[in-house]
């Protein structure tokens, strides 16, 4: 998904000269992914919104540090991951408990008892993910979601390559044994 798409011909340079058309189209481009990998993290819809605002500030601001235009989406989710773990940090360590999940059904041509299932699946997946400590479930929603590589997530998290394997391999682990506990 966002390894394919930072391979597009972005206006970065642009943004950097402080054309506002230039980040429109990038703040067109990236806000959905960024909201997404955000909710994940904070599940609450309104501080999500915020926190991919106060992103794109940050991103504003700071664009003069981004050495390689090409990376530009990689820098981008690594604001947004700084801003979700100082968040985090403000919060005393608790984590956040999940919101209840959109009751609105799909525009799908599956039965409903087949949506149900789904949904149902899908709720139990959420509950069993949002057990793993941030690190591992934030390393976890780039990786298999926002498709970043793992040197990718290294960049955005700020950690070694080896720590970003290591909280993989563990957050796996302790996904599958929750799956089979239940």
């Amino acid at each position: 998904m966002l390894v394919v798409a930072e391979r597009e011909q972005l206006p970065v340079p642009q943004a950097k000269a402080g054309e506002p058309e230039a980040w429109d189209a990038l703040f067109r481009r990236y806000q959905l992914p960024l909201y997404v990998y955000v909710f994940e993290l904070v599940h609450d819809e309104q501080t999500s919104l915020d926190l991919v605002q106060e992103t794109f500030i940050a991103a504003v601001r700071h664009i003069g540090s981004l050495r390689d235009d090409a990376k530009f989406g990689s820098w981008l989710f690594g604001i947004a991951h700084q801003k979700c773990l100082q968040r985090w940090r403000k919060q005393n360590r608790e984590e956040i408990l999940p919101d209840e999940i959109a009751e609105t059904p799909d525009e799908s041509e599956n039965r409903p008892d087949d949506l149900l299932i789904q949904r149902e699946q899908e709720a139990e997946f959420m509950q069993l993910l949002n057990q793993l400590p941030l690190p591992q479930r934030s390393v976890l929603l780039l990786h298999f979601v926002e498709d970043f590589s793992l040197e990718e997530i290294a960049s955005i998290t700020e950690t070694q390559l080896g720590t970003v394997k290591s909280r993989l391999h563990y957050a796996k682990k302790t996904l599958r044994k929750l799956l089979e506990e239940q």
